[in-house]
């Protein structure tokens, strides 16, 4: 009934889900950050998500840990599930009632699967485009998911996606590691309207490396006062980058969500000032 992608890179574990399911997103990932991650799927077994995990963070690896929780299941013939581990050792598994086109793909730091598929080029297209694929994992899983939304997906039609990233510290001002957790439920496009999504989360939540920090000089200061006015704001009337509109844009950037690109000098992110510009 889904297709999936489990992987690992650069310190991240993730899965990128869709299905005709309604909110799949909300079934089949589990990530823990420096453990690994899970997809449950085909008459998903949930207790495949922390056991799993559970596994793979007393060491081991991804291929003994799906060993484990299916070897205790006795409708393993069902299921299907792929797992990733801490040191990026992928495996995938499918039940052999599990419904037609069924199956999935492995890779260095990745495993692909899928059932009740248009066909095998479903979890093939989405390897080679994760493989070829460029950026941060979440990028690259949402690149996969929609090579294999376009290669036919599930065969009965489009319902649900999700992603699910993980990264030590790297939730919401560094308070937890869930670092994406996107998903949309009932939509007659889901992969797209993911993408759509995770635009809008990666300006609000801006990954390591994804912050532009400029210095705020005597013209930009005048150009900043004169945008934060019209909206409403007061960032005074002094010259230069003062107590007044250091506390106008702190109250601009928290206001429109923006606080995880804020800086206490006198700098501000070019995603911030393009967002107030436009």
């Amino acid at each position: 009934m889904t297709f999936s992608i489990v992987a690992h890179a650069a310190g991240e574990w993730g899965v990128a889900v869709a299905s005709k399911f309604l909110a799949a997103g909300a079934v089949v990932p589990y990530a823990g950050a420096g453990v690994g991650a899970v997809a449950t799927q085909s008459y998903a077994n949930p207790v495949y998500g922390p056991d799993g995990l559970a596994a793979m963070a007393a060491g081991r690896s991804a291929a003994e840990a799906i060993e484990a929780v299916t070897s205790v299941d006795e409708q393993r013939a069902l299921r299907q599930v792929g797992m990733v581990d801490a040191a990026g050792r992928a495996a995938t598994f499918t039940g052999d009632e599990c419904f037609d086109w069924a199956g999935g793909v492995t890779g260095d730091g990745y495993a692909c699967q899928g059932n009740i598929l248009t066909g095998p080029d479903v979890v093939r297209d989405m390897a080679a485009a994760y493989e070829a694929a460029s950026g941060t994992l979440a990028e690259r899983l949402l690149v996969a998911l929609a090579a294999g939304d376009a290669a036919g997906g599930d065969q009965r039609g489009r319902q649900a996606a999700g992603v699910y990233v993980v990264r030590a510290g790297g939730g919401y001002l560094g308070g937890s590691d869930v670092a994406v957790d996107l998903r949309v439920d009932d939509h007659p496009d889901p992969v797209t309207e993911l993408r759509r999504l995770y635009g809008i989360h990666r300006l609000l939540f801006p990954g390591p490396g994804e912050l532009d920090f400029i210095d705020v000089d005597d013209d930009l200061a005048g150009e900043l006062r004169t945008a934060l006015r019209s909206r409403g704001y007061d960032p005074g009337e002094g010259p230069g980058y003062d107590r007044a509109l250091s506390s106008a844009l702190f109250v601009f950037a928290g206001t429109e969500n923006l606080e995880a690109r804020w800086s206490d000098e006198a700098r501000i992110d070019r995603a911030v000032l393009d967002f107030l510009r436009n």
